[in-house]
């Protein structure tokens, strides 16, 4: 992977992604769901501008310089999940003949476990803030991009399951219940906030 995923071209990153090499993984593949999402509500909200749509165009304006923006952040968390995997395989890797390298090991590990949980953690709590906006813009939306509308809630719902699964794998690595069920019990709300969220815009728009 180069430094920046998104100098890449699609059929390079999906063989990446399709090769044998760990990265790009889970995370990476709901970070780039993330910014698909993103993209088409950034690409509603410039439609939803001009002369018919005067009384929302600031709403819209507003609304495409905040998907814009996430898109960029989910580029890093690309990068970023990338470079957790990586830290946790260090940590696997360090020696334990002693006592010693024994409890820097586990401490790496469990360092390391709490980052790659912590990334997609992130991910999910941007994800469902659009998808409010999204919800929150759904009765200015021009009606012509109301399948765009759609699919930008459908593909951040899936970045959000994804993000989940990458996060909750990496909780028992963590050997913090605290930490771990705080997770849980915020990823759990995320899941379902966020479903409600596509639901309820899929069912208006249906009617």
């Amino acid at each position: 992977m180069p430094m920046s995923a998104y100098n890449q071209n699609i059929r390079q990153f999906l063989t990446d992604a399709a090769s044998s090499s760990p990265t790009p993984g889970g995370g990476s593949i709901a970070a780039l769901a993330a910014a698909l999402g993103a993209s088409m509500g950034a690409m509603v909200a410039n439609l939803t501008t001009g002369p018919k749509f005067a009384a929302a165009e600031t709403q819209m304006i507003a609304l495409a310089g905040q998907m814009n923006q996430a898109i960029g952040e989910f580029e890093h968390l690309i990068r970023e999940d990338i470079d957790s995997f990586q830290a946790y395989m260090n940590a696997l890797g360090m020696p334990k003949s002693s006592p010693e390298e024994k409890a820097a090991r586990s401490s790496a590990l469990m360092q390391a476990a709490a980052a790659a949980a912590e990334v997609p953690f992130r991910l999910m709590s941007r994800c469902v803030g659009l998808m409010r906006l999204l919800g929150e813009a759904a009765g200015q939306v021009n009606k012509n991009v109301a399948s765009d509308h759609g699919i930008a809630l459908i593909m951040l719902e899936a970045a959000v399951q994804s993000a989940w699964l990458t996060a909750e794998i990496n909780l028992p690595g963590m050997k913090n219940d605290e930490l771990s069920a705080h997770y849980r019990e915020q990823g759990g709300a995320w899941i379902a906030e966020a479903r409600l969220l596509k639901e309820r815009c899929l069912t208006n728009w249906a009617h």
